[in-house]
Formats: structure tokens, sequence, C-alpha cells
């Protein structure tokens, strides 16, 4: 098989960086160009100091359809702007990382829809899919969570969440909760109930259990949050996200057990452990281990997974190798060595 031509378009921030990292190696990648119109000329090695003896690649201002899949690992709202400005070949793949194609009421470009890639919910589409929309951090953690009640109708009404994100989720740029003098030794919640992530999760729990969602004039995030209580918390290390979600079940721990194992038996990134976890399991994998805990009437189900590798860059690869018919894992094996 010929290698895979592949352009990146953003390729200087931390999902960009961690792109480059997995597809240097690669083995069926060839990387074309490496977009950053702020970094044009400049080594990537410049930018991401990591991959200096990795590669002699510069950034490039240039953009062209010479490829067969292009990344986006841009800003939300920049990935359809760049879209709308530029004349992409049809046959061109294309795999987004912001949140602009991810809902079911905006996936279309181009006469065709993006799927939502989640490799545990849609890996059949997504194998034949032209353009991917790749979940966000906290989705895909939370989503890989409840997948499994939600593809037997378990789902209760009410699901609780508490979840912790490093400072890379929150992109490169510095802000007033990024920088380390505030974050160190800091913890915080933000966006409780109401963050953005909430709308594809629910989109993705009422794929599997129809009638989850709850309907009504209210907007996406506010049905959503009748149902998913979540508390984004920021914290106080680099990257990686670990969640404890609770909810109501009349299933006994084994039985538990038996259905996220038999759920993730096919999908070669996600691990059900019978051990207590924790972050540092999955930090700078491609990896997201779970464990259950039954507490009376309610079920403790603990994740874990990387925000830049599961939760963006590693899953957009792993989104390329299933449309290009590779082995899901390829390229993925390796620990990154990124931030």
């Amino acid at each position: 098989m010929e290698k895979i031509k592949v352009g990146i378009v953003g390729s200087a921030g931390y999902t960009g960086g961690e792109l480059l990292r997995v597809l240097i190696y690669h083995p069926n990648v060839d990387i074309i160009f490496a977009n950053s119109a702020s970094n044009a000329g400049n080594k990537l090695s410049d930018v991401h100091n990591d991959l200096f003896g990795d590669t002699d690649l510069t950034f490039s201002s240039d953009f062209h359809s010479d490829i067969d899949v292009l990344f986006l690992c841009v800003g939300h709202g920049d990935a359809r702007k760049f879209l709308d400005a530029n004349s992409i070949d049809p046959s061109v793949k294309i795999i987004d990382l912001s949140q602009d194609y991810r809902l079911k009421s905006n996936v279309s470009y181009q006469g065709k829809n993006f799927i939502y890639g989640l490799p545990e919910l849609n890996k059949e589409a997504i194998k034949t899919a032209q353009y991917i929309a790749n979940p966000g951090c906290f989705a895909t953690n939370i989503q890989l969570a409840l997948l499994p009640l939600a593809s037997k109708g378990l789902l209760p009404d009410q699901i609780h969440v508490n979840a912790t994100t490093g400072s890379t989720g929150a992109g490169q740029k510095p802000s007033a909760t990024t920088h380390f003098s505030w974050r160190n030794n800091n913890l915080s919640a933000y966006k409780s109930f109401d963050h953005q992530h909430l709308q594809e999760i629910s989109e993705s729990l009422n794929q599997l259990q129809e009638g989850f969602l709850p309907s009504g004039d209210g907007s996406l995030i506010e049905r959503a949050a009748e149902r998913i209580n979540f508390i984004p918390q920021r914290g106080d290390f680099a990257r990686g996200i670990f969640s404890a979600i609770y909810v109501d079940t009349d299933l006994t721990e084994e039985q538990a057990y038996e259905l996220y194992e038999s759920y993730y038996a096919a999908h070669p990134f996600t691990h059900v452990s019978r051990a207590n976890i924790d972050l540092k399991q999955v930090v700078n994998t491609n990896k997201s281990i779970m464990h259950l805990e039954k507490h009376g009437n309610k079920l403790l189900i603990l994740n874990a997974t990387d925000n830049l590798l599961k939760g963006a860059s590693g899953q957009a690869v792993q989104n390329m190798n299933l449309m290009f018919g590779l082995d899901e894992k390829a390229g993925l094996g390796l620990k990154s060595v990124g931030m």
C-alpha cells in the first residue's frame, strides 16, 4: 500500500504537535505539509522542542489538496471558516479536531455529512466516511464510561459526573487559568452543568438509548443538562482526564463488569480494570481505562484518558487508520513524548 499523504492545518498548537509526534513515526504516513502561518519557515522542533532529532520538517504557510487526508487542528469556529475559504478536492478525506461539525444539526459539507468519530460508537460508519468530526476530550471520556449502559437502555434519568482535566485541555494560548503560578497547587470548577461537551455526549447516548435526550423547546445543552449533572474541574497537572461518574442501577457489580467487558471486547484502546485505576496509567497513551464499583444501588464508573491522545490527536489517527483500512492500532503503540 502506498503511504497516506497527510496535510495538517494548525500544527503549532498542542493537538497539532501531538499529531505530529504520532504521525512522524507512523509506518503508513508521509507528512506533506504542516501548516502554520505564524511559524512558516521555522523547523517543527523550534516550536515542538521534543521533536529535535526526530524530523527536519519545517512549518509551511501553503495549503494544497494534493494529499489523501487533511487534519484540522484549529480553534473552535475556525475549521468551518477554513473550509469555507479554501477549495478542497472532494477526494480528500477530512478529520476535524474542532467542535464545528460534531452536532447533528451542523454536519454537512460539500453535500456529505461529517461522521462523529468515536470508534467505540461508530466504527463501521467511520470505515466508509469521507469526513470525520473528532470528539471532544471530556466528551470522549464521559461517553466511554456510559456507552455500555446506553447500549442496553439502562441509563437512568439522572447521571452524575465529576471530571478533572489537565491544563493542556485549555489549549496553548495562555490565559488567566492556565499559567503555572495560578494552576500550580490549585483546583477549581468551571462551566458547571452547562459545559459545551454535554451536547455531543447527549446525542451519542441518545443514539444508543432512544429517548434519553428529553424533547422540548430548550436548547440542546439545556435539555442535556436535565439528564447529565456535569461538574468539570481544572486540575494541577498538564494532561489527562479523570472522571468519577455514578448512576442508579439494579445491575450487580459482576453484571456491570460483564456488560462493560463484552461491549469493549473488540475495541483495542478501551479497557475495563477490576483493580482501581489512576491517571498515570493512561497519560501519553491512546488508552481509556475504566473501573467499576457498586455501592448500594449506585454504580460508580471511574475512567481515565489522555486528553491530547485518546481525547484528541490519538483518536484522530485511530479514525484515519479505520478510514484507510489499516490496523486500528497502527502508529499508536508507543507512548508519546510530548507535553
